[in-house]
C-alpha cells in the first residue's frame, strides 16, 4: 500500500484551515486517513504549521511520501533535515549526538529568524497604523479648521450688515457734538472781554 503525507481541507468557506495527515494513496483527498499529525493555517501571518516532528519523522522513514506542499512545510520545520541526518546515523556516517547538535542549532537559528520575521510584521503594522491615525487626526484638524473659518467670516459679515442697517444714535451724535458746543462757549466771553478794552482806549484817544 501506497502511503502519502498529505492536506486534508477544513474551516469554512475561504478561510480554510488543513490538517495534515498520513493516508492512503488512493483514498480521496478529504477522505479516510491513517493518522492525523499536524496542522496548518495559512491565514495567519507567519502560516501557522504545527506538526508532530517525531510522527512524521516515523511515516518519512517507513517510506510515506509527502506531497509537494507537504514536503515544503516539512523542510520549514526542519524534518526532512532531521531525516537525512536520522539516515546518516543509521549507515554509520555520524553519531547520534553530532546529529542532534546540529539539528538544534539550525532549530534555534531557525526560531530566531521565525521571530525577527514576527517581530518586523508587528512592527510594520504598527507603523501603518500610525501613519493611519495621524492621517486621520489631520484630516480631522483640516476640516475643524475650515468650519472655524467658515463660522468667522459668517461672524463678520453679521457685523457689517448690522453695522448698515443701524446707523449711530441721535444721543451719541448730541453727546459727540456736547464737547465741540462748550468749547466755542468758553472762547465767547474771552473775545467780549477784550472789546470793552479796545472802546475804552477809543475814549482816551479821542480826549487826547
Amino acid at each position: 500500500m501506497s502511503v502519502k503525507i498529505r492536506l486534508a481541507r477544513r474551516g469554512r468557506r475561504k478561510m480554510a484551515i488543513y490538517d495534515v495527515v498520513v493516508a492512503d494513496a488512493r483514498a480521496p483527498r478529504d477522505g479516510r486517513f491513517i493518522e492525523k499529525i499536524g496542522s496548518y493555517n495559512p491565514n495567519t501571518n507567519p502560516a501557522s504549521i504545527n506538526i508532530n516532528n517525531e510522527r512524521a519523522l516515523k511515516w518519512l522513514l517507513n517510506g510515506a511520501q509527502p506531497t509537494d506542499t507537504v514536503k515544503a512545510m516539512l523542510s520549514y520545520r526542519g524534518i526532512m533535515l532531521k531525516k537525512h541526518l536520522q539516515i546518516g546515523v543509521l549507515k554509520g556516517a555520524i553519531t547520534q549526538e553530532v546529529a542532534d547538535a546540529k539539528f538544534e542549532a539550525w532549530l534555534n537559528e531557525k526560531d530566531a529568524k521565525i521571530a525577527g520575521k514576527s517581530d518586523s510584521i508587528s512592527k510594520a503594522k504598527a507603523e501603518v497604523r500610525q501613519k493611519a491615525l495621524d492621517a486621520e487626526a489631520a484630516k480631522n484638524q483640516a476640516r475643524i479648521d475650515a468650519i472655524q473659518a467658515k463660522e468667522d467670516e459668517q461672524k463678520a459679515l453679521l457685523a457689517a450688515a448690522e453695522a448698515a442697517n443701524n446707523p449711530a444714535p441721535v444721543e451719541e451724535v448730541a453727546a459727540e457734538e456736547a464737547p465741540a458746543a462748550e468749547a466755542v462757549a468758553e472762547e465767547t466771553p474771552a473775545a467780549e472781554e477784550a472789546a470793552p478794552e479796545a472802546s475804552a482806549e477809543g475814549e482816551e484817544e479821542a480826549k487826547a
